[in-house]
């Protein structure tokens, strides 16, 4: 048996679990409280053996032990355990699944635009994931969706990254506020499935600084994360988990990053380049164990190498209370979980269309309901792949529809595979909900960018046995609709998570009133997208060119004046909503600028709106013509007015300087646009911006 099996053996036949063995501190310094984390790690390392140290540095991955880094008694090292993330507390691999709330995707919280829901979303994952005796949740993801056809968008917050870091520093202080470690993901580029463990993406610096790393820096910066993880691409020639680039110029060196950098589950591919540029944590060991033991004594690695790595860890486990408060499973609450997970899946609803306000619905004259379609059976809690939740109950549309209707509503339902028993339900019913989706999982892109298996077809059919018409859209991003013009209503629920059938019921009777804005386009065609090409995706010969450069989302159709189906940022509600009597101030000293505007609720009914603030930059910049620089959501009663404050940084005016290797101010007027969405911007001022002393 290898030494450090033997090891790891001994390790469980000691007792795993008991990291307050007895005895004095005075033996184990590092177990004293009122040291600091970094002292107390600084102390750990310096009483382990070289096994031990190695037998730290990775996930020791054998069946009853999975997502684990192995306990040391001697040294009151605590086991560590791992779950996937980042819309709930999500599965371990051959770990037994333990039950968990399952929350709207990540994506629909984008569509909330709304960090203190995001707060509320990232402290119930933290504490049912404390709950579990569980201490590192892989999230929150900040992927920026740079193609359509990725099978994990939803595990991302949109095409934004001033969207995406918003939600995500609230996510991530809200998790670690439960005392769980957040591990944001996946560091950098992971735009793409397909060859996703093979593709190496050229992207040129601006490119990277400006859309695809702002959303990290944020958590690293603000959110004070706790660990990072290493994505399974290359970017421009190197492993994301071995690219000195990313994990040492920028992480580290520009950012000033004190965590550790985890991989992803098979991301790592080699002892001696991984472990120079900074990779902390191998989720495997096949590289991180013997390989690293002989790289060490073979001389090339440093031991002082191996030994930042496990300082960097330890300390973020002491800074959050692992040695000194071991963890055990304590029942999660499920119905409160539940509630919550029911309420923020209704802010994150966005309704598309709406003709002759159909919805919501009047049950004071509708007397019959049909629900038609593959997902109105059983609620959709969520994608496929590492994030899924094995939910802890689940509520399906059609009893959620039942509880809802009333007494005076007669609801039927068909799973729409029978294309002439679909027909005659709608025909039949006064209202006609047809509920239609998809199921994107980590692993696989979508082959195509409409809905699957004949489900287009059963809308138009449907739509043209009722004229009253209502999609019901559950998906992980955008889709084509060529049956738009034919159905009355079309609501975006995306993965709605358990209380599915909840959730859509309250939407459709108006218990609950759509708020959402779209994190992300919706496109017209498969070709009217800002990555068109094979060379830009999924890539010839697994190179994928980013030759799109800045124009991702809602800039490259603003650039290329081509009209989106429904743009960036856009959401209707059950009321309406007027802005006025816009003012910007000046730039003060540090180059902020307040944005105030007037908000009012004009309809006759509550509701939220999302007051957004896009920048033009001047021509000499080369910038796309906007973009979202600010935002904040509010919520006015009927009739009710009030001011809206945003306020901006510096940064929100700055490009990245590839000679002077930082962000500047090109100074000029700059133009800011304030609307609710990226093609309504009604209010418009400018301002001079000076260049920065």
């Amino acid at each position: 048996m290898k030494p450090l099996l033997l090891l790891f053996v001994a390790a469980l036949a000691a007792g795993r679990l008991n990291s307050q063995e007895t005895g004095p501190v005075a033996s184990r310094p590092w177990l004293a409280t009122s040291l600091a984390p970094e002292k107390r790690a600084e102390l750990l390392v310096k009483a382990m053996t070289l096994d031990e140290k190695i037998l730290e540095i990775h996930m020791v991955d054998v069946r009853d032990h999975p997502r684990e880094v192995a306990a040391i008694e001697r040294l009151g090292i605590p086991v560590f355990r791992i779950t996937n993330g980042p819309v709930g507390a999500g599965p371990g691999d051959n770990r037994p699944t333990v039950p968990a709330t399952a929350l709207p995707s990540a994506l629909a919280l984008g569509a909330s635009w709304d960090p203190s829901l995001a707060t509320a979303y990232g402290a119930l994952i933290g504490q049912e994931v404390k709950d579990r005796g569980e201490h590192l949740l892989e999230g929150p993801g900040v992927n920026i969706t740079r193609v359509p056809q990725n099978g994990r968008n939803f595990e991302y917050f949109g095409e934004d990254p001033f969207l995406s870091a918003r939600l995500g520093v609230a996510v991530i202080r809200a998790v670690q506020a439960q005392g769980v470690i957040a591990e944001v993901k996946h560091f950098a580029a992971n735009n793409q499935e397909h060859d996703r463990k093979t593709v190496n993406e050229t992207i040129d610096e601006r490119t990277l600084r400006e859309i695809y790393l702002p959303a990290f820096e944020a958590a690293v910066r603000e959110g004070e994360v706790g660990a990072v993880m290493a994505a399974y691409p290359s970017v421009n020639g190197d492993f994301c988990s071995e690219n000195p680039h990313l994990l040492k110029d920028i992480l580290r060196g520009e950012w000033g990053f004190q965590g550790f950098v985890q991989s992803d589950y098979t991301g790592t591919h080699g002892a001696i380049k991984g472990g120079l540029a900074g990779l902390d944590l191998a989720m495997k060991p096949e590289h991180y164990a013997d390989e690293m033991k002989a790289a060490v004594a073979g001389g090339k690695i440093p031991v002082a190498v191996v030994d930042t790595m496990l300082l960097r860890r330890f300390t973020e486990m002491f800074r959050f209370g692992m040695f000194d408060e071991p963890r055990s499973a304590v029942p999660i609450p499920g119905e409160a979980d539940g509630a919550l997970s029911r309420s923020i899946a209704e802010q994150c609803a966005v309704l598309l269309k709406n003709d002759s306000n159909l919805l919501p619905l009047d049950k004071l004259h509708l007397h019959s309901v049909a629900i038609i379609g593959p997902y109105a059976g059983t609620a959709h809690t969520g994608g496929g792949g590492s994030s899924a939740v094995q939910p802890l109950y689940t509520v399906s549309p059609v009893d959620g529809f039942v509880r809802g209707a009333g007494a005076a509503s007669v609801v039927s339902y068909t799973d729409g595979t029978n294309l002439k028993v679909a027909v005659e339900a709608a025909k039949a019913a006064d209202v006609a909900l047809v509920m239609v989706g998809n199921k994107d999982s980590e692993g696989r892109d979508r082959t195509g960018l409409g809905l699957p298996s004949s489900q287009d077809e059963l809308i138009a059919a449907v739509a043209a046995a009722n004229p009253r018409t209502v999609v019901v859209l559950k998906t992980g991003g955008a889709v084509l609709m060529p049956w738009l013009d034919r159905v009355q209503a079309v609501l975006e629920v995306w993965y709605p998570g358990e209380e599915d059938g909840n959730v859509v019921a309250d939407l459709i009777y108006g218990r609950a009133v759509p708020s959402g804005k779209l994190p992300l386009t919706f496109h017209r065609s498969v070709t009217e997208t800002p990555v068109a090409t094979p060379a830009q995706y999924p890539g010839i010969d697994d190179q994928a060119i980013y030759s799109e450069k800045l124009l991702v989302g809602y800039r490259w159709y603003d650039e290329k004046g081509v009209a989106p189906l429904f743009p960036f940022g856009f959401g209707l509600s059950y009321t309406t909503f007027s802005l006025a009597n816009l003012t910007v101030a000046p730039p003060s000293a540090e180059g902020r600028v307040q944005v105030e505007v007037d908000l009012t609720n004009t309809g006759k009914r509550a509701g939220a709106d999302v007051v957004q603030v896009y920048v033009s930059f001047p021509a000499a910049a080369g910038e796309p013509p906007r973009q979202l620089k600010g935002f904040a959501k509010a919520t006015r009663k009927a009739g009710e007015s009030g001011r809206v404050t945003v306020t901006m940084d510096r940064r929100a005016f700055s490009v990245w300087d590839v000679a002077k290797g930082s962000w500047v101010v090109i100074p000029g007027r700059y133009e800011i646009f304030v609307g609710d969405s990226s093609r309504d911007l009604p209010l418009t001022a400018t301002i001079e911006m000076a260049t920065e002393r």
